[in-house]
């Protein structure tokens, strides 16, 4: 086999749709974010209405900053309350045709901090640990729900840019019901309908055993999965209906199911970029930072793609086909890989355990950049402010004057803010890799030695700390110390990058808007993009390339020289 026209062929045509479905995508956003008709209006416009009465909502009523962060907190931990308890009492719960017992205490915290926090890591077999009503009533819930609070994350920075001397930043009651009634829902029930067509799965019956060839019976699993594989992919949360995930054909049934549940992870990170863009009122903005984030996306798939296709010594072959699936081959797999990595999505269609030692670097480049490379929805394009701050931060340095971002002053506070949002979700990946790597608890599930062993815990706690929850397997995380120490590397990769971008926008808010002058550094030029990607990899190289020595760099030099772990 070798890379060729065909493989060529798929990948443009994944960049392209992405390309043309992001300004169709975004526009409608903007309408829904800027309370403007729109088509769905007319069929859930009624609904929105109730919502509000219902909850004593007034949509009228703005937050400050500092409530907006409070109803995002508390929100976030009653569904974290609530999903805990599912687990715990699942066996009396209806809709558990195989009788599932109650998730262990440990597991059940992990899990229920993992889809509150859009991570989605998950430490056992969905077939084999949850019944339908959990996987339904819980984590598919929960999956609309953590989406829309990464979604809405956006809306108040953007506001904190365009209002001038106020401390009002928008209602999250508000973002939250429109985001979730008006984008997830429509999307996520056109998607499930084509899966359903294409051979995924959709019933609550009980699971079936059939004799297979060697006579012996055999137990198929089925279940609820294509509802929840639309919202999981949408939401770039991640979390497999199945232990298999992606590569398991009852989710994953066909190439045209693989291409739209790929396309899927990118599509709304990539709409709130053009969103932005039509928010503030200018394009340019949002096109430059699309543009760094394509850039970033191709310039990584093109070295995983090139270490995939290539012939290494140790392997004896090229390409391996290990941990791929046959269906959908190598680029397919790598293509995934690479989309999933760049959001905070998690989903798998290829094992990333088997990838070669430079294509599991580029998933954890990816995650360890904060995932901006389009990222998890919202996710993605508020931790790339972070970023944003800090290039304007250290131009206005280089010109010797005061930075501003879009006719804001960016000063001590807004920069302190940023450095939290990129160093603390670093710093957690870091410090609990270093605890897992020396303590019996981090070594004592390990499948595999030397410098592959390491990148399968420095994977583990990346994944988690970037709230991404894909798995580079070899490790059995259901253990006491995993399942505890992931669910604070989530929580810290969490909510470390959301309130400093909340605090930045009441802060922001407040601020009279200056008009360029010629000492003013442009934002919306291609040397800015330049000067963006510049900051975004020297800051994660200076984080993370002795880590990265250690693990992937070393294998991949010892795999050269024709040994591998």
């Amino acid at each position: 086999m070798k890379f060729g026209t065909l493989d060529v062929l798929q990948v443009a045509l994944f960049i392209l749709s992405l390309a043309v479905l992001t300004p169709i995508i975004g526009s409608f956003m903007a309408k829904v974010f800027s309370g403007e008709k729109h088509f769905m209006k007319s069929f859930l416009g009624k609904t929105e209405e109730l919502i509000y009465r219902v909850c004593r909502i007034n949509p009228a009523e703005e937050m400050n900053w500092k409530e907006y962060t409070f109803a995002l907190l508390a929100f976030n931990f009653a569904g974290f309350i609530l999903l805990l308890l599912f687990q715990e009492v699942q066996q009396i719960l209806p809709f558990n045709p195989q009788h599932l017992p109650a998730v262990s205490w440990d597991l059940a915290i992990n899990t229920a901090v993992s889809f509150v926090t859009n991570t989605n890591w998950q430490s056992y077999a969905g077939e084999t640990t949850m019944s339908n009503f959990v996987q339904m009533v819980g984590l598919t819930v929960q999956n609309f729900l953590s989406a829309a609070t990464g979604i809405v994350v956006i809306l108040p920075f953007i506001r904190g840019i365009i209002r001038k001397t106020t401390d009002d930043i928008g209602n999250f009651w508000v973002d939250v019901t429109r985001t979730t009634l008006y984008i997830l829902l429509p999307l996520s029930v056109i998607l499930a309908i084509i899966l359903v067509g294409q051979g995924t799965v959709q019933t609550l019956t009980h699971y079936h055993t059939v004799k297979a060839i060697t006579g012996q019976g055999q137990v198929i699993p089925v279940g609820p999965a294509a509802s929840q594989i639309a919202i999981k992919q949408l939401g770039s949360n991640g979390g497999g209906f199945f232990n298999a995930n992606g590569a398991h054909p009852f989710e994953n049934p066909t190439p045209l199911t693989d291409f739209l549940e790929m396309l899927s992870i990118l599509l709304i990170a990539s709409g709130l970029v053009y969103t932005y863009g039509r928010l503030i009122g200018s394009m340019k903005q949002a096109l430059v930072i699309w543009s760094v984030m394509l850039v970033l996306f191709v310039s990584m798939l093109s070295v995983s793609l090139y270490s995939e296709w290539t012939f290494h010594p140790a392997y004896a072959s090229t390409p391996t086909m290990e941990g791929k699936e046959t269906r959908f081959g190598i680029t397919n797999s790598v293509l995934w890989e690479v989309a999933t990595t760049s959001a905070s999505n998690g989903s798998v269609n290829a094992m990333h355990d088997s990838m070669t030692p430079l294509s599991g670097m580029v998933a954890l480049v990816n995650m360890m950049t904060g995932e901006v490379i389009f990222g998890g929805v919202g996710a993605g394009l508020y931790g790339m402010f972070h970023f944003i701050l800090l290039t304007v931060f250290i131009a206005g340095l280089m010109v010797g004057r005061t930075p501003e971002y879009l006719g804001k002053k960016i000063e001590a506070y807004e920069v302190k803010m940023a450095v939290i949002g990129v160093v603390a979700p670093s710093a957690a990946i870091l410090v609990f890799t270093a605890i897992g790597v020396i303590t019996r608890g981090g070594i004592s599930s390990l499948n595999n030695s030397g410098p592959h062993g390491f990148s399968e815990i420095l994977y583990a706690f990346t994944s988690a700390a970037a709230n991404n929850g894909s798995a580079f397997a070899g490790l059995n995380t259901n253990t006491v110390f995993y399942n505890l120490s992931q669910s604070a590397g989530m929580v810290i990769g969490r909510y470390s990058v959301i309130v400093p971008v909340l605090a930045i926008s009441g802060s922001l808010a407040r601020k009279k808007s200056i008009p360029p002058s010629p000492g003013t550094f442009p934002t919306d030029s291609p040397l800015f993009g330049f000067l963006l990607i510049g900051i975004i990899i020297i800051i994660s190289a200076l984080t993370f390339f002795p880590a990265l020595a250690l693990g992937p760099i070393v294998e991949h030099f010892l795999m050269l020289a024709g040994k591998t772990f």
